[in-house]
């Protein structure tokens, strides 16, 4: 049985979509252009995983804090250092990194840890 995709991922998507028209049509809102669509990409990236994991590939997997990080890392040198450098139009910019790093800690915390505490209360209380 495949799993939903999660109507947080789907809203993701959404507002991402508004984003990216707001900017081809030269509306630029600051805070929500530069970091809002920075902070929400490793989330995103990270429930993707999960979900071709579990809901298509059918493995019960659940993200750890070293794949979150991991994954702050990855995305930090593909967008920010790596791109930056094959096309004009990235910009390298450490406060990208740290709407990464800000957007997978609550994503951690939010969802993969509270998961956790809840799989581990219940695991104490039926034994």
């Amino acid at each position: 049985m495949k799993k939903r995709i999660s109507y947080w991922f789907l809203l993701g998507l959404t507002v991402w979509g508004v984003i990216i028209l707001l900017r081809r049509n030269g509306t630029v809102i600051p805070i929500i252009n530069d970091y809002f669509t920075d902070c929400i990409s490793v989330p995103m990236y990270c429930y993707l995983i999960e979900y071709i994991m579990n809901g298509i590939l059918g493995y019960q997997w659940k993200p750890d804090l070293k794949f979150v990080l991991t994954s702050v890392l990855y995305l930090s040198f593909l967008f920010e250092v790596l791109c930056p450098k094959l096309s004009a139009h990235f910009t390298g910019d450490f406060l990208d990194v740290l709407a990464y790093f800000a957007g997978g800690m609550m994503y951690y915390f939010l969802t993969v840890r509270r998961s956790l505490v809840k799989y581990k209360k219940a695991g104490s209380s039926t034994s």
